[in-house]
């Protein structure tokens, strides 16, 4: 079939199958959002995250962790001031780590000592006394514990905790903020899409002026719509400024502060687009919130965990802590900071920023860029295209191997890219082509199969199933209308069934019949034709309809030869049965053919009807005439000129005043027996004396033939013929043809 064929046969099941495709396209270039399609793609990215993480404890990177055996031996907290101070002290002059984070805030003062007390009574009722004063003088450093914990925090890499307040009501500044990353006029604001923030809570000033850096800790708003954290926004903007992200400060802490860097992309129009941030030579992929996404490594605790009161106690292990990035938090019941995470349902905050961290200092933060929808609308389009166009083609069979090598083919470039740290869509491409298979699947089944029912009901008793199948693949090609167009018809009947029949009671006769019937029926369908009915003993079959065959006398003909092979072969069957030996006679005629649903408005079969049908239902009475079991018109010889054949007579059958020359078929050229052929040569000698009324050299021949060929029926016939008409001359004007008169 052609192109255009294939298109208009299917057009409907194409054009539906990219009403399909559309929504996904509009999908991905952002006209509106699937949210089943978004929900499965964050699935799919969790997936992809939890089969290629590297499940290995990080050892780098090290969370001293105040956790409930803290709080049994140290206290509950807050703890003071002094006793976090003593904390810092150890982790730095004992422990030897690298750089400290701080996932807490501490935006009020640690009144704790008893110092604020002491005070009161030195302004108050100790005012004068002098002794009271000069201890309060000496005391007073110790314990101003706030003083004491900034005091341990200066000239170390320390960064302090805060947080970033989004809603009017949670509105307000307390404590001081650090130093902008980036300040307002050092960046694009059209090109960075932070996330605005209306208040804070910051440590107390001293602290904050203390400590080297510090960053937010604070997730919200990138929770997506399952409430799973996935990214990080690692700036966020207050009154025109951009701040760093906890996790941030502290990898900037260990790689010795480098400032941060805005990374744009070029875009339409002379516009920019923020896609990374760059921290010396370390670049960090970022999309348009500014977030990055958490390269988790693995399930909870995927970083050495230290109890805090192991530290304050100096028993914790030197060589774990040693040139370790340390951020403390907590575990403790009531305290803990627990986020869903794609790898757990409950996942510690402070490890979300551990994972952050290894990301940045070891550059395997996956990037997800503004252009991966383009990507993904070309990978819609072509997939979806190409499925709705070759999908109505298939077998379900063939359905499913390209569904499912579409199917691995995305999977597998998906993951390549992913392996190199590109995060592109996928769901939405698996959901695009299980949805086109399915649609094509029952659409194949209700609509297409429901026709092919129907075609089978109406030919399936004529013509062999994959020419139902053709026909269904292509139900222009033809019709139940009648027309006119050129066949070949089969006419075959079993010889002397009268006396066969005689000679059986009913159910030997049913059998026989059934186990004739059959294979000659296999035969007539391998060789692609089309049963019209059974006639007792005999069969009528054509070719050239109902699906056009530019070879139907070929075919024809081969079935032909081949029910006579098939019929020898029986005989050993049909004699160990009891059953008599079975002969048949075949004719076949070419011709211009009426061909379509006739009869009655209470029955109709599928036929053919005309002169050429007439024809070879003649030559197939005539084959025992001849003796031969295979007989075909001058039309069908014409029609397949490669094989051998033996020219019988030239006829007028009853009904026909025009002359018919019939044929024998012998074999396909290249194949003749040569002793056959030396026949043939004396055969159509004879014949051309017979015709040329040369009597006697004609009588002489057939009756070489004769003496060589004492069985053969077609020698006997033509020297009777000749003892006839040397009496009966027929004339000057004689063509050389034999009028029979009976059908």
């Amino acid at each position: 079939m052609s192109k255009t064929g294939y298109i208009k046969r299917h057009r409907l099941r194409i054009l539906l199958s990219l009403l399909i495709v559309l929504p996904f396209l509009m999908n991905a270039i952002g006209v509106f959002e699937l949210r089943v399609v978004q929900g499965l793609e964050n699935d799919a990215y969790d997936l992809r995250l939890r089969r290629t993480m590297p499940n290995t404890p990080e050892k780098s990177i090290v969370i001293v962790d105040i956790d409930e055996r803290s709080l049994r031996e140290q206290g509950h907290w807050p703890w003071s001031r002094n006793k976090l101070a003593r904390m810092v002290d150890l982790l730095f002059d004992r422990y030897k780590i690298d750089t400290l984070g701080f996932d807490m805030v501490f935006p009020e003062r640690d009144d704790s000592s008893g110092l604020k007390g002491l005070e009161a009574l030195a302004r108050g009722e100790l005012r004068s006394d002098a002794g009271f004063n000069a201890a309060l003088g000496k005391l007073r450093p110790e314990l101003n514990y706030d003083q004491l914990f900034a005091d341990s925090l200066k000239n170390r890499h320390v960064a302090l905790g805060y947080y970033f307040n989004h809603h009017e009501k949670q509105g307000g500044a307390a404590g001081a903020l650090p130093p902008p990353a980036l300040a307002r006029g050092t960046f694009d604001p059209k090109a960075v899409g932070a996330r605005v923030a209306v208040g804070f809570a910051a440590n107390l000033p001293e602290l904050q002026s203390s400590g080297v850096s510090a960053g937010y800790f604070s997730f919200s708003p990138l929770e997506d719509s399952d409430g799973v954290l996935r990214r990080v926004p690692l700036m966020q903007a207050y009154q025109g400024d951009l701040y760093e992200a906890l996790g941030l400060a502290v990898a900037r802490l260990a790689l010795r502060e480098p400032k941060v860097e805005l990374g744009y992309v070029e875009k339409v129009e002379s516009e920019s687009s923020l896609e990374y941030l760059r921290l010396g030579s370390a670049s960090i992929p970022v999309d348009i919130d500014m977030a990055a996404l958490i390269p988790y490594r693995g399930m909870e605790k995927s970083f050495p965990y230290v109890s805090a009161s192991d530290v304050l106690q100096g028993t914790a292990s030197v060589k774990d802590l040693q040139g370790a990035i340390v951020l403390v938090g907590t575990t403790a019941p009531g305290l803990q900071d627990l986020r869903t995470a794609p790898v757990q349902e409950s996942f510690p905050g402070v490890e979300v920023h551990a994972n952050l961290i290894a990301g940045i200092l070891q550059h395997n933060i996956k990037m997800r860029p503004d252009w991966t929808y383009v990507f993904e609308f070309i990978l819609l389009f072509v997939v979806g295209v190409l499925l709705a166009l070759a999908l109505p083609a298939l077998r379900p069979l063939w359905a499913v191997v390209l569904s499912v090598a579409a199917t691995g083919s995305v999977l597998v470039f998906n993951l390549i890219l992913w392996k190199e740290n590109l995060v592109v869509p996928l769901a939405s491409s698996l959901v695009l082509i299980g949805l086109l298979f399915i649609f094509n699947t029952l659409y194949g089944f209700v609509v297409e199969d429901r026709g092919k029912r129907q075609l089978s009901g109406l030919f399936g008793q004529y013509v062999p199933p994959e020419l139902v199948e053709e026909m269904a693949e292509d139900p222009g090609a033809f019709s139940l209308a009648g027309e006119s167009r050129e066949m070949t018809v089969l006419f075959s009947d079993v010889r002397g069934f009268t006396t066969i029949s005689e000679g059986l009671d009913p159910t030997q006769l049913t059998a026989l019949m059934n186990e004739f019937l059959t294979p000659m029926t296999h035969v007539i369908h391998h060789h692609r034709g089309t049963i019209d009915k059974y006639m007792g003993d005999a069969i009528m079959a054509f070719w050239g309809a109902p699906l056009h065959d530019e070879q139907h006398a070929r075919h024809a003909l081969l079935a032909a030869m081949e029910m006579i092979s098939t019929l020898e072969g029986l005989q050993d069957h049909f004699k160990a049965k009891g059953w008599p030996p079975i002969k048949v006679g075949v004719g076949l005629s070419t011709g211009e053919m009426t061909v379509g649903n006739m009869g009655s408005e209470f029955r109709l079969a599928y036929t053919v009807m005309g002169d050429s049908v007439n024809l070879g239902s003649r030559l197939e009475s005539l084959t025992k005439e001849y003796g031969v079991a295979i007989m075909v018109s001058e039309y069908t010889r014409a029609a397949v000129p490669d094989f051998v054949f033996r020219e019988l007579d030239r006829v007028r059958v009853k009904g026909k005043d025009k002359p018919v020359a019939i044929f024998q078929p012998i074999c396909q050229q290249g194949q003749e027996d040569p002793a056959f052929m030396a026949e043939l040569a004396l055969y159509e000698a004879a014949l051309g004396a017979y015709r040329a009324q040369n009597w006697p050299s004609a009588e002489e021949q057939f009756a070489q033939l004769r003496s060589a060929h004492p069985d053969c029926r077609l020698y006997e016939l033509y020297a009777q013929r000749i003892t006839y008409l040397r009496h009966e001359p027929p004339g000057a004007d004689w063509d050389g043809s034999f009028t029979f008169t009976t059908k």
